[in-house]
């Protein structure tokens, strides 16, 4: 403080510094590059948040199956692969988030990676938010599929079950090995910014007006590709959390299948993890965690044709949202931090060749190793649902943000309606978490006879009155 001003008595003085230290803190809370010192360490102390960051390498050896358009060994590494997550603890309240380079964890894989990293983080396994931002050349992960296949002796193989344990131990280890590091949390930041020429829908119309649901990841250019780009959520969303100025932790989410050159046997982040990259590089103590957001009906394949020089824009375009989002954040003081977790039943698929028997004859050892691990997916899936283990939808609570996490590969139209819910607010999707259900459609996309539906969806008609009820239990009500 300094000295007083000749003539002024101390109480006077006192209030001018204190009314000089509002208009200071007014303005801190415009700029999102400047905090008075003085409101840093009352948040501090109003919020007792901490978090504590982690990563470990998953990538698959050489030789290890990896579920692209068809089974195909590891043949070389084009990038490693990680699990980036974090714990973020208010009183009580302990929540992971996590995500995985993964293809997809599954069934008693994804209780696995749960249980172990909640034991790790002192939780409870519904508070481990795991998701795989879902690249094809990377494994799959279902411990009872594999199993299956392993008994029956045939030649699919999803996950090799002494690989997929040392990740999860791995994974863990870097978990409790970051809780050392905590550090406070006074702030969250929120950013957005529109990403151009990636996201397509798969839908688009004939000539005629006949819908058609046939666009890919990559595709070559013709009609389908002239088509506009039909419903997507164009915008790249960044979420962070602060210690007064200092960034601790920034997460990406943007929806759209995460693939462009896929199918060669090369392991890869594909073009997600290889913006996430160039950004880490440009952050090197702020780690950056990338999620993909619901969309299994959005893929890149109008703007890619599987090409390198593709990818090359793809890694561009999605670098530089991610960099305008970040430009774009603005902070707000963390008041509440909350966790809920709405249940979600979905009814499994029983009919033609998702039946139990007919998944049991097409693990013959005549059919091929993709059909062979397909049916012991559907089996896996039927046997969970035998057990009466509901899925969920959690939702972590910011006041003014929230965190939602989405089964499978849902469809884009329910992150725009979790958004719709609440619009009054920053609400952040990523799918792919309990990936056992595959896609979960719209009731328009059994209507209009979604072929995409035909041997990647193991959920019956009827998902979307589940869908909707469970994010409006988990949006719209007071969280516990």
């Amino acid at each position: 403080m300094s000295e007083p001003v000749p003539g002024i008595n101390s109480k006077s003085h006192v209030a001018i510094e204190r009314r000089r230290a509002l208009k200071v803190l007014a303005a801190s809370a415009i700029s999102p590059h400047l905090l008075h010192p003085l409101a840093v360490a009352d948040a501090r102390e109003k919020t007792n948040v901490s978090i504590a960051t982690f990563s470990a390498d998953v990538t698959p050896p050489f030789g290890h199956a990896l579920f692209a358009s068809h089974i195909r060994p590891a043949e070389s590494i084009g990038d490693p692969l990680f699990a980036k997550g974090l714990v973020l603890k208010s009183g009580e309240l302990n929540v992971v988030l996590v995500s995985v380079d993964w293809l997809e964890i599954r069934n008693d894989a994804y209780d696995r990676w749960r249980t172990v990293l909640a034991e790790a983080a002192i939780t409870t396994r519904d508070r481990v938010l795991l998701t795989s931002v879902h690249q094809h050349d990377t494994p799959l992960a279902d411990l009872a599929a594999e199993r299956i296949l392993n008994e029956r002796g045939v030649q699919g193989k999803l996950i090799d079950l002494d690989f997929h344990e040392a990740c999860v131990q791995r994974v863990a280890k870097s978990l409790r090995e970051s809780l050392d590091s905590k550090r406070a949390v006074t702030h969250f930041g929120v950013g957005q910014a529109k990403v151009e020429r990636v996201a397509s829908n798969r839908r688009y119309l004939d000539p005629d007006g006949t819908p058609r649901h046939g666009r890919m990841s990559r595709m070559p250019r013709g009609y389908a590709t002239d088509q506009p780009d039909g419903t997507i959520d164009p915008w790249l969303k960044t979420l962070s959390f602060w210690d007064g100025d200092t960034p601790l932790v920034a997460l990406s989410a943007y929806a759209t299948h995460p693939m462009s050159s896929y199918g060669g046997g090369q392991v890869s982040t594909d073009f997600p993890g290889l913006a996430r990259a160039r950004r880490q590089q440009e952050t090197p103590e702020v780690p950056q965690i990338y999620m993909s957001g619901a969309s299994g009906n959005v893929v890149a394949g109008k703007y890619n044709d599987g090409s390198r020089e593709s990818r090359d824009r793809l890694v561009e375009q999605l670098y530089r949202a991610m960099n305008t989002a970040w430009q774009a954040t603005t902070r707000h003081p963390i008041e509440e931090m909350s966790f809920r977790s709405a249940s979600l039943e979905l009814k499994p698929r029983d009919e033609g060749r998702y039946r139990e028997e007919a998944l049991q004859q097409q693990l013959s050892a005549n059919s091929d190793a993709k059909t062979q691990a397909w049916a012991a997916l559907g089996m896996s899936w039927h046997k969970r649902i035998r057990t009466g283990q509901k899925l969920s939808i959690p939702v972590l609570n910011l006041g003014k943000a929230q965190f939602v996490l989405l089964p499978g590969e849902s469809y884009v139209e329910y992150q725009l309606l979790a958004q719709q819910l609440r619009p009054d607010s920053f609400v952040m999707v990523a799918g792919y978490g309990e990936c056992s259900p595959g896609y979960i459609p719209t009731e328009l996309a059994w209507l209009e006879k979604d072929n995409n539906l035909d041997d990647w969806c193991w959920v019956a008609p009827g998902a979307e009155p589940a869908m909707r009820n469970a994010l409006k239990a988990g949006l719209l009500k007071v969280p516990d």
